[in-house]
């Protein structure tokens, strides 16, 4: 070896310091989607990706297209006519429309891509079991109100980050963890539907779809949506069915109780009664000799010995009630005593739906969806149809112009106290008939209104929906920031008289995001979906596979 080949083989000192030891190769770093070599000098052709492409959803560990992150790029989507062509190059069914499928880009989202863009977020929001819900950090930090104008959004590139990882998360585990959990899980709020919740959107793309205005021409909506709401009214032959059982029971009742009265309550005298409901009556009786049970006891021998049939006394409910059948019209009753609140309450609604035909026109349209989807069920921890109609009442409060005024910041010319409560509010309506004249939306505007309000624009952090007030009234004011008991105030919605009350009280931790992810299917569908009037009301119809098939190993 000649001396010019040993010179190019002397060690060359290396960084800052003076060291005579050879400069040697790091070891090799294992990044996703790129070869392994060494971190300075690739080996083979490497795709070089910066943090902008990768914040911008250029770049996917999987090699795929990133569809959520490209949301974030977007202000406003594309129309029907764009988004059914993209889903058909795609090779995506129709159906997927507005629903399981992401209508700003016309691809079909895999879960771990869907649930990803949850993931910040939940950490923030799901927290029952604490003092106050950490989201609300989340909320100061950003800054939002009620119209939908937000602040300055936050570090985009370490939220990218953020999801770009949880991608590598697969169906496989998350199935795995969410069984694992139901073996586990022991307390009251866990319900088992792990096919649902996992696609709420973000805080960040929440404040980015406030802004999105509502699909061109949704008006040609509106004869559908009215023979819906035409479809779902009671008709007359069963309202005179429902007066005459009411006067047979009557007569009955006051053989035993001269002076008792009989008050038909709830939805099938508020006005938002569908067709086939089952009637609520109170019976109104002073009698201080005699405990409910005693009497419901009573009410139920008088009430068999006229042959009704199916007579139930159910004594330690709730609310105690006596259960019936007419053999005659086929309509089941329930019977309670002195609920008297309930028969103001039903006026209060009533007087209402008087104003505007708006309301039990959206009322009725939401109660339809609420069924179809499975999410008016207070067992399983979603909203009751009582809720759904508050909660339509306060939107139509809202609308600028306001469609409905509130009642009971008017001056009062009705006025009854019950159970030491007194409830007051203007009910000479035919004077208010005008009321919403100003107002021109339509009922296809205000449906889809609604739902992107509950999906995007509503705190659910801190704020208290009140028709009372006709507005908002904080959590921390009402103390509704923490659960107490099996209240949860996840969505809070107040009884108009019984203030204290939180309708939404029975929504956990795990029904708020089905609840939400409703509201978001719904708002994208009237947005997007050619046929709405149809993907809309879809029944919601969950999967029977026994989970030992699912996951036969967590078993072992």
């Amino acid at each position: 070896m000649n001396n010019r080949e040993q010179s190019s083989r002397v060690v060359r000192p290396h960084g800052p310091v003076e060291r005579g030891r050879p400069l040697m190769e790091r070891p090799a770093m294992v990044v996703k989607g790129r070869p392994p070599g060494p971190m300075y000098r690739a080996k083979g052709p490497v795709e070089s990706i910066n943090i902008n492409e990768r914040s911008s959803g250029k770049y996917n560990v999987d090699g795929r297209q990133d569809v959520r992150m490209e949301k974030y790029s977007r202000s406003f989507p594309p129309s029907a006519e764009v988004l059914v062509s993209h889903a058909e190059a795609s090779g995506v069914n129709r159906s997927h429309v507005g629903s399981r499928y992401n209508a700003e880009n016309g691809v079909l989202l895999d879960s771990a891509a869907r649930r990803s863009d949850s993931h910040t977020e939940e950490a923030h929001e799901d927290s029952s079991e604490g003092d106050v819900e950490e989201s609300g950090v989340f909320e100061d930090e950003f800054g939002s109100n009620q119209d939908g104008k937000s602040g300055a959004s936050g570090p985009e590139d370490a939220l990218a980050n953020q999801m770009v990882d949880a991608l590598t998360l697969s169906d496989g585990a998350a199935g795995t963890s969410a069984v694992k959990q139901a073996k586990t899980s022991r307390g009251k709020d866990f319900r088992f539907d792990s096919f649902r919740g996992h696609h709420v959107s973000s805080f960040r793309m929440r404040l980015r779809r406030r802004l999105v205005e509502c699909r061109y021409a949704i008006d040609k909506l509106v004869p559908h949506l009215l023979s819906i709401y035409q479809s779902l009214i009671p008709p007359e032959d069963e309202k005179a069915k429902q007066k005459q059982l009411l006067l047979s029971l009557e007569k009955l009742v006051n053989k035993q109780w001269p002076k008792a009265q009989l008050h038909i309550y709830g939805s099938c005298a508020n006005s938002f009664g569908v067709s086939n409901s089952d009637i609520d009556i109170c019976l109104a009786i002073d009698d201080a000799d005699l405990s409910k049970s005693d009497i419901l006891l009573k009410l139920a021998d008088i009430l068999q010995s006229d042959n009704l049939q199916n007579v139930q006394a159910l004594t330690h409910a709730r609310v105690p009630i006596v259960k019936l059948m007419d053999p005659i019209s086929g309509i089941s009753c329930d019977i309670c005593v002195n609920n008297l609140l309930a028969v103001v309450n039903t006026k209060l609604l009533r007087d209402y739906a008087k104003i505007d035909d708006r309301l039990r026109q959206l009322a009725f349209i939401v109660k339809h969806w609420a069924k179809s989807r499975r999410v008016n069920e207070t067992y399983r921890g979603t909203l009751s149809s009582y809720a759904y109609v508050l909660m339509c009442i306060y939107f139509l409060q809202q609308r600028k112009p306001a469609i409905l005024p509130c009642l009971q910041q008017m001056e009062a010319t009705y006025a009854i106290t019950v159970d030491n409560t007194t409830c007051a509010f203007f009910d000479q309506v035919e004077r208010l008939r005008d009321f919403g004249a100003h107002n021109k939306e339509s009922i296809a505007y205000l449906l889809w209104a609604f739902f992107h309000y509950w999906a995007y624009c509503h705190d659910y952090t801190n704020d208290v929906i009140s028709i009372r007030t006709g507005g908002i009234i904080s959590k921390r004011l009402k103390d509704w920031t923490r659960r107490i008991g099996n209240d949860r105030h996840l969505i809070c919605i107040e009884d108009p008289f019984e203030i204290e009350h939180d309708l939404g009280r029975v929504v956990d931790k795990f029904s708020i995001k089905i609840l939400r992810e409703e509201f978001e299917r719904a708002a994208d569908i009237l947005q997007f979906d050619p046929n709405p009037c149809v993907t809309l009301f879809e029944p919601y119809i969950p999967p029977s596979l026994p989970q030992e098939q699912v996951h036969p190993e967590l078993d072992e």
